[in-house]
C-alpha cells in the first residue's frame, strides 16, 4: 500500500516542532551508516520565511533498493525501534524534498518527495562515486519559523545531542565515528538575537561522561530497571541548562520533571532514564511518552523526582542549606500551611510553586471538611486543624494591617489610617466572614469589638457626624470620626457603640484639652440623636501626649492604663437634657499606643496557633 502522503501527514504529525525535521533527517543517516553527516541552512532574513532552503547530506549507504521500498510504504519496517512515519514530518514545513542518493558505487537515485508522492524514482548507472545521500528542502510551507534557535547552528547542536544522546552514547563506547557539520548562511543578521552567518560542528568526543544509578520500582509493576544516567557540572562560563529525558528506541523523549529554576546558576544538568520497560512506548511523532493503561505516571514521575533529588542535592550540597533556609521562611511567613508544602521536591524550592501547592492541598481538606456529613473522631481532629490555620490566616493578615500602620505618617495620613480601621463611606451588616472580616479592623482597638457588625451608611453616617460635630473645631469641616455599632442604631434593640476620632500631631495643649472637652460633647449628642438606643459608648481620640498634656488628663482624673506606649482612661457621666445620667468610656491614646498594644496581642495569638500547628505537623508526622 503506497502512501497517502495528504492525510498521513496531518493524522501523525499534527503539530511538529520545526527541530523534528532535523532529527529525521539525522536518524535516517545514522540509519545509513553514515560517518559524516552536514547540514546547510540558507535564509535571506529570519522574518522572511519563504526564503528558507536547507540541504542535508551524509555519507551514508543511500538508498538502497530495499530501504526505498521501505520508505515508500507507510508504517512498513523491520526494526521495532523505528515506527515507519518520521519522514511525514518533512511535508509539515517544505512542499518538495528532493532526494539524490548514490549506493553500491554505481547507482544514484533521483526522486522527490512531496504530497503527491507515489513511490516512483529515477535510477540510473554511474560510475565511481562514493555512497552518499543528499536532501534538498525548498517551498517552505510554513507562515513563519517560532523560533532563532532553530536555525541557529549552535542551538541545533545542542539539540541534536539531547534528541540522539542515547544513540549517540552507544556509538561512542562501540568506538565508531560521527562528525555532524552546521552551516548558517543569511544575507541579514541580527547580532542581538545571536543570528548571524556561522558554522559549528559536532563529535561523539563532544558527549559529556555520564554516571549512573540503577533503580528498581515495584510500585510500577515494573519488571525492568530503570538506569538513570547523568551529569551535573558546574561551568559560570555556560548559560545554566537543564535536560530530562527518557530513552526510548535510541532516541530521548523531552520528559521534564526537573524545573530549570530549581537549579542554582552555573550549572549544566542533563539525565536521562533508560529501561527495556520504555521500549517503543511513544506516540506516533515520538514527542511524548506513550504509557499503558496499568502504568501509573503519577507514580513514576514521583519515583524519579524522589531519586533525582538525592543524586542533586549529593552533587550540589549547598542545595540543603538554601531548601533548609527556604522552608524555614515559608513556614514563618504562612505557619497556617506548614505541613503542607510539597515534600518531594527536586533541586531548589521554588516558593511560588511551593505556596501554590500548599494552598492547593489545604483548600481540599477544607472542603473534605465542609462536605462532611459525619463528624467522625477522623474527620473531627481534621476539622480542628484546619480551624486553627483558618485562623493563623488571619492573624497574619492583621500582622500585615500592623506592619502597614507602621508605615504611615499619622499627622498627614488621617484619611488612610481611617481607611484601615474602618473605610469610610462604607456600610458593613452582619460582618461576614468571608468579606468583612477583612474590612473591620476594629480590632485594633480591642479584640472584644470584632463582634460590632454595623458601620453607619453614607446618610446615616453623615447625619450622625452633623449632630455631633460641634462648634469651634477650627475650619469648619467634620472631624475625622469612625462609628462602629453593635447592630443596626435604627432597630429597635439598644446597641453599643464605638467612636474613634484622629487627632493630628502637632496641635497646642490648649486644642489637646479641647479635644477632651468635645469628646464629653460629642457623647452627649450621640446619646440624644439616639434616645433609649444606646448602651454603652466607648470613646477613643488618638494623638499625640507629651508631659504637659499628660498632667492635664491627669488633673481631669485621668487614669493611665498599661500600654505599649501612653493611655489614658476615664469613665465618664453624662447628663442628658432629661437628667438621665449615662457612663461613657473615654480613652486618649497615642498612634504607637493603638499600633504597640494590638502588635502585642495578634503576636500572642499567632504564637499560640503556631506552637498548636507545629505539634500537629509533628504528630502527623510521626504516624506516617
Amino acid at each position: 500500500m503506497k502512501i497517502n502522503s495528504k492525510k498521513a501527514v496531518s493524522h501523525f504529525f499534527p503539530n511538529p516542532s520545526f527541530e523534528q525535521v532535523y532529527f529525521e533527517a539525522v536518524a535516517n543517516s545514522i540509519d545509513a551508516k553514515a560517518t559524516e553527516i552536514s547540514i546547510e541552512i540558507d535564509i535571506v532574513s529570519f522574518d522572511q520565511a519563504d526564503t528558507l532552503t536547507m540541504k542535508i547530506s551524509d555519507n551514508g549507504e543511500g538508498f538502497l533498493d530495499e530501504n526505498f521500498e521501505k520508505f515508500s510504504k507507510l508504517l512498513e519496517t523491520n526494526c521495532p525501534e523505528h515506527k515507519g512515519l518520521g519522514r511525514l514530518v518533512f511535508l509539515q514545513y517544505f512542499d518538495a524534498i528532493t532526494v539524490v542518493s548514490r549506493f553500491r558505487g554505481t547507482k544514484k537515485r533521483v526522486f522527490i518527495f512531496n504530497q503527491d508522492f507515489d513511490g516512483d524514482s529515477e535510477v540510473v548507472d554511474v560510475d565511481g562515486q562514493p555512497s552518499g545521500t543528499i536532501l534538498e528542502f525548498k517551498n517552505f510551507s510554513g507562515e513563519r519559523v517560532k523560533s532563532y534557535k532553530y536555525l541557529r547552528p549552535e542551538d541545533i547542536k545542542m539539540s541534536l545531542i539531547s534528541h540522539f544522546f542515547p544513540l549517540l552514547f552507544s556509538l561512542k563506547e562501540d568506538r565508531r565515528s560521527l562528525s555532524i557539520v552546521i552551516n548558517l548562511t543569511t544575507g541579514t543578521p541580527n547580532p542581538e538575537q545571536g543570528f548571524s552567518t556561522g558554522r559549528c560542528r559536532f563529535s561523539l568526543a563532544d558527549l559529556p561522561v555520564l554516571e549512573q544509578t540503577t533503580i528498581q520500582e515495584p510500585e510500577l509493576d515494573l519488571y525492568e530497571s530503570i538506569n538513570i544516567h547523568y551529569s551535573i557540572a558546574l561551568d559560570n562560563e555556560r548559560p545554566k541548562s537543564v535536560m530530562t529525558a527518557i530513552c526510548v528506541d535510541g532516541r530521548t523523549v523531552p520528559y521534564p520533571i526537573v524545573p530549570e529554576e530549581s537549579i542554582p546558576g552555573g550549572y549544566q544538568v542533563l539525565i536521562l532514564f533508560a529501561s527495556e520497560f520504555f521500549k517503543g512506548k511513544t506516540d506516533t511523532s515520538r514527542q511524548k511518552l506513550d504509557l499503558p493503561n496499568d502504568i501509573s505516571e503519577a507514580t513514576l514521575r514521583s519515583r524519579l523526582r524522589r531519586e533525582l533529588d538525592r543524586i542533586i542535592t549529593e552533587k550540589i550540597p549547598r542545595i540543603r542549606d538554601i531548601n533548609a533556609a527556604t522552608a524555614n521562611e515559608l513556614d514563618s511567613k504562612y505557619p497556617h500551611l506548614s505541613g503542607y508544602f510539597p515534600d518531594d521536591t527536586v533541586g531548589l524550592i521554588i516558593k511560588d510553586d511551593a505556596l501554590k501547592s500548599a494552598r492547593e492541598r489545604f483548600f481540599v481538606n477544607q472542603k473534605a471538611v465542609l462536605e462532611c456529613e459525619d463528624l467522625d473522631e477522623a474527620t473531627f481532629q481534621k476539622a480542628l486543624d484546619v480551624s486553627a490555620r483558618v485562623l493563623t490566616e488571619y492573624i497574619l493578615f492583621r500582622t500585615r494591617i500592623i506592619a502597614k500602620l507602621k508605615t504611615m505618617d499619622v499627622g498627614n495620613n488621617e484619611g488612610e489610617i481611617h481607611d484601615v480601621i474602618v473605610p469610610r463611606h462604607t456600610t458593613l451588616r452582619g460582618l461576614e466572614l468571608s468579606s468583612d472580616i477583612y474590612n473591620c479592623n476594629v480590632w485594633l482597638l480591642d479584640d472584644k469589638y470584632m463582634s460590632y457588625s454595623t458601620v453607619l451608611s453614607d446618610r446615616t453616617m453623615s447625619a450622625v457626624i452633623r449632630e455631633i460635630a460641634v462648634e469651634g473645631e477650627g475650619d469648619g469641616t467634620r472631624p475625622d470620626i469612625t462609628l462602629v455599632f453593635s447592630g443596626d442604631p435604627e432597630g429597635m434593640s439598644p446597641v453599643d457603640v464605638v467612636v474613634v476620632e484622629l487627632k493630628k500631631h502637632g496641635i497646642g495643649l490648649a486644642k489637646k484639652e479641647e479635644a477632651v472637652s468635645q469628646l464629653k460633647q460629642r457623647a452627649r449628642l450621640l446619646l440624644e440623636h439616639y434616645p433609649n438606643k444606646i448602651n454603652r459608648v466607648w470613646f477613643y481620640a488618638v494623638t499625640d501626649i507629651d508631659a504637659e498634656f499628660s498632667r492635664s488628663l491627669r488633673e481631669e482624673r485621668f487614669i493611665e492604663l498599661f500600654s505599649q506606649s501612653t493611655m489614658f482612661y476615664k469613665s465618664q457621666p453624662i447628663i442628658l437634657a432629661s437628667e438621665q445620667e449615662l457612663l461613657v468610656d473615654m480613652f486618649v491614646l497615642t498612634y504607637e499606643s493603638l499600633i504597640g498594644d494590638a502588635e502585642v496581642r495578634n503576636e500572642t495569638f499567632l504564637t499560640v496557633l503556631k506552637n498548636s500547628i507545629r505539634r500537629e505537623v509533628e504528630r502527623a508526622g510521626r504516624s506516617r
